[in-house]
């Protein structure tokens, strides 16, 4: 992945953030919203693509542009800053090649130790019970 690339290639657009700030809401467009054609990139390569693709599948749009937004901050250079570090983020966590995991079977001390739990508890809720006259 070429990060320098990758941010030549993100498309910004500010919009009226929600919440709570008084006048100073009303009149600035605070809100960051910013947009990644993964598909259309120089900066990935094409594994990197459909990799992003699998695991990002929820977050990318019809359009094949992966969004998003960030509105917490007052100021859109520091939102603009938040959003593109947490781009960058999502995008190295998921080309982050996971490792299989290998299965491995209870040790023996492991397995004895729950059938005595189970055994004890057992035993507590029989001697709940009335007894058994016959």
């Amino acid at each position: 992945m070429n990060r320098e690339q990758l941010l030549k290639e993100l498309s910004f657009s500010a919009a009226r953030s929600s919440g709570p700030g008084g006048q100073h809401v009303n009149k600035t467009s605070s809100k960051i919203t910013v947009q990644f054609h993964v598909d259309n990139s120089l900066a990935l390569s094409e594994v990197e693509k459909t990799r992003i693709n699998e695991r990002l599948a929820n977050r990318i749009n019809t359009e094949g542009n992966l969004v998003l937004h960030c509105g917490e901050t007052r100021s859109q250079h520091r939102n603009k800053a938040l959003v593109i570090q947490r781009l960058i983020n999502l995008i190295v966590e998921n080309l982050r090649v996971r490792k299989p995991r290998k299965r491995s079977k209870p040790s023996r001390r492991a397995i004895e130790k729950r059938l005595d739990s189970k055994k004890r508890h057992a035993l507590k809720k029989s001697r709940r019970k009335p007894p058994n006259i016959d």
